[in-house]
Parts: C-alpha cells; sequence; structure tokens
C-alpha cells in the first residue's frame, strides 16, 4: 500500500509505504527525509503524532490514509 501526499512546503509530496510482504513500513517527509519503523502500527503512530491534515493540499486524502491504515491494522492478525 502507497500514499503520495502533496504539501504546501514543498513540491514532492509525503510517501507512505505500508508493505507486508517485504517488511517495509516508511514514510518521506516534504523536506525529503525519512523514517523507517518496525510495523504498520509504528508508522502509523507517528504519522499521527508528526502530521496534520493541515500540512496537506488534500487534506480529505490525508484523513483517507490515516482510515485506511488503520482499518488494514484492525484486520491484520499480527498487529
Amino acid at each position: 500500500m502507497e500514499f503520495f501526499l502533496s504539501c504546501y512546503d514543498n513540491a514532492f509530496p509525503c510517501e507512505v509505504t505500508l508493505d507486508e510482504e517485504n517488511g517495509r513500513y516508511m514514510l518521506r517527509n516534504s523536506d525529503s527525509s525519512g523514517e523507517y519503523f518496525n510495523s504498520p502500527t509504528e508508522l502509523v503512530d507517528w504519522i499521527k503524532n508528526n502530521w496534520t491534515e493541515r500540512e496537506f493540499t488534500n487534506p480529505k486524502e490525508f484523513i483517507e490514509m490515516i482510515a485506511l491504515l488503520e482499518k488494514y491494522i484492525c484486520k491484520s492478525p499480527n498487529y
């Protein structure tokens, strides 16, 4: 699962990747820095604590992404 969210402070989008098959849970901030996580839960917690919908040109995309990620975590037997 990958998401690309356009933000106000950079031409490059923020990127969120949740790849269970390959164990990749990561994101790229608008400043091109990145974060890597050990689980989808850690990824979602970090996003909730560090990003808000006001940072993005389409806040609805951010809200929908959070909902999809949380739904994924609830359905996964591992988390």
